[in-house]
């Protein structure tokens, strides 16, 4: 008994010591101070270049991409819910999660820096800083595979914009929730500068690029963010499915009435195909 005791306390001590050699070693002084609660400086309807007005954005989008866009806003128009994939409780997704439809909080360690977003879906991301390439393996997904490299541009000893780059995607993923999407194709490729503002530390900026073979040219907007001045913030709980009163059949969607019954979601909308239930 007393052989044991002294070996699960030696290991403890081996692991106490490894812990600090680990805390010896992330000298978070380095790095920004992104702690507390973020959320998107321009309020009102979300909108993925936030300088601009919806009617303003001006999508560089190629013409097959802007027939499908224009339908978009012609079936919203109409009452319908576009080619927005949130509508049917999917994810966001990259790049359109970073407009922060929710609130982000940013933990930042030593090889990862992680986003997580309460944007319906509860996303988060994985940055690596860890000096990896993109992963081979690494399955597809809707917020992408991104790695990154935090910089010291100003010489100080502290590191002041995160530079990333984000591939691997799947779709259908959109630019905002006026049904932009991107290409079907999912080779998008994100590039992003992170970095609080020189003047205001309660400020963060995200100037994002995408690249995509939906667009003519490399889209480039700036996103701004405000810190929460709560300490203790309230963390909200955001699940799409909850409440949610779209129904998807076939490419037409229909809604849930308040007494649970089928209608439409636009006038003069015809019913679903019932071939497979008895009349």
């Amino acid at each position: 008994m007393t052989r044991r005791t002294f070996t699960c306390a030696g290991a403890l001590l081996v692991g106490m010591l490894l812990t600090s050699v680990a805390a010896q070693a992330f000298d978070d002084a380095k790095y920004p101070d992104l702690s507390g609660a973020w959320d998107r400086l321009v309020q009102g309807a979300p909108r993925f270049d936030p300088s601009k007005t919806r009617a303003e954005q001006n999508p560089p989008l190629t013409a097959e991409y802007k027939k499908i866009f224009d339908a978009s806003v012609a079936d919203i128009a109409a009452g319908g819910q576009g080619d927005h994939p949130i509508a049917r409780c999917l994810a966001w997704g990259m790049p359109a999660m970073m407009t922060l439809y929710g609130t982000m909080e940013a933990v930042i360690t030593p090889d990862v820096t992680y986003l997580l977003i309460d944007d319906g879906n509860d996303s988060f991301r994985r940055i690596f800083t860890d000096g990896r390439d993109f992963s081979p393996t690494a399955e597809s997904s809707y917020v992408g595979y991104s790695v990154g490299r935090w910089l010291d541009e100003d010489g100080d000893g502290k590191y002041d914009v995160l530079e990333v780059e984000t591939r691997n995607f799947k779709g259908p993923r959109a630019a905002d929730n006026s049904g932009l999407v991107f290409h079907s194709d999912n080779q998008s490729v994100v590039k992003e500068r992170i970095y609080l503002d020189k003047n205001d530390p309660n400020i963060l900026h995200d100037q994002l690029t995408i690249i995509d073979n939906a667009l003519t040219r490399p889209w480039t907007v700036v996103k701004d963010y405000k810190r929460d001045s709560n300490p203790r913030y309230f963390w909200r709980e955001d699940i799409c499915a909850e409440g949610n009163d779209q129904v998807f059949i076939g490419k037409e969607n229909y809604m849930r009435s308040y007494d649970g019954f089928l209608m439409p979601a636009r006038k003069d909308q015809q019913p679903p195909d019932l071939r497979h239930f008895k009349k």
